[in-house]
């Protein structure tokens, strides 16, 4: 038996908003949607998504909000405010914040939802663009546990899995954790790749070697695809890696550990973003360790 209707605010369209928004609308919930460019909006509308003016406009009369943004500014910006969700959320509201964001910002969050008597979920996901656009996200939940089980249903349609992994701020944590172990997977698999076309290796027989053996996990598979093809048509982009990768050193710092691979990663992250590459995938990394001579 599907699952009622619910009044749903949705906040960021941009590659995974616009996925996770779809699949929310195809469940049957009525959606509204806020997007500072409206254009992202239009297929939702189309398939009758009320677009929003504001996401306090957003917000009025929903029962769930849901932000995936960029990071913490974009966040505070659609979350506090005048304009803000907030500013027009009823009390008993829950609010899902999805975006990859820092643990001070939750705890922020987490005060001004208590303020308003509304209960905050930080849900950020794992997967791309494909997973977002098929359901097959999985939310990393920190918070209230009667409050995750009453948005489970807005969550199933989004998702593969659904794990409450402790409370509020945990969920943010464990994806920053997540995000930097990716990130420093891509860089090595760039120096990688490079090494191997510099000593001339044969390419393809280097590379089936490591993504059928140990170093092989998924992602190391989908990146030596990319980087090989030089497909950069973003998934995720370079520059929220690089922004993942300084949220995850500044996290670490409060638990007095260094991640020195993190930093390393980092750097050349920042490097790629500083050539233009920011607003390309990730895989794009690679572009900078083969010009670098």
């Amino acid at each position: 038996m599907s699952s009622p209707s619910q009044h749903i605010a949705f906040l960021g369209l941009g590659i995974m908003g616009s996925g996770m928004a779809k699949r929310s609308r195809r469940a049957g919930h009525s959606l509204a949607v806020y997007n500072r460019t409206a254009e992202k909006a239009k297929a939702l509308v189309a398939d009758g998504a009320r677009l929003a003016s504001s996401p306090r406009d957003a917000a009025t009369g929903a029962q769930f909000i849901i932000s995936m943004v960029a990071n913490d500014d974009a966040s505070r910006d659609v979350w506090l405010g005048d304009n803000g969700a907030l500013a027009g959320a009823a009390p008993g509201t829950i609010l899902i914040e999805s975006s990859t964001v820092s643990t001070d910002w939750i705890r922020e969050l987490n005060e001004a939802a208590g303020a308003k008597n509304c209960v905050l979920l930080d849900a950020p996901v794992t997967g791309s663009r494909i997973q977002a656009e098929n359901g097959e996200l999985n939310f990393l939940v920190g918070g209230s546990e009667v409050a995750l089980e009453k948005a489970r249903p807005v969550l199933a349609p989004m998702s593969r899995s659904v794990v409450h992994v402790g409370p509020t701020g945990s969920g943010a944590l464990l994806k920053l954790i997540n995000n930097f172990m990716c990130g420093v997977q891509a860089a090595s698999v760039a120096e990688a790749l490079v090494l191997i076309e510099r000593a001339e290796l044969d390419r393809d027989v280097a590379t089936g070697v490591l993504m059928n053996g140990a170093p092989g996990s998924p992602l190391v598979k989908t990146l030596f695809g990319r980087m090989m093809a030089r497909d950069y048509t973003p998934n995720f982009y370079l520059s929220l890696m690089e922004k993942d990768l300084a949220y995850s050193i500044k996290e670490a710092e409060l638990q007095n550990v260094s991640l020195v691979t993190a930093r390393a990663a980092r750097g050349t992250f920042e490097r790629a973003d500083a050539a233009g590459r920011g607003q390309q995938d990730m895989a794009a990394i690679v572009e900078v360790i083969r010009e670098a001579r």
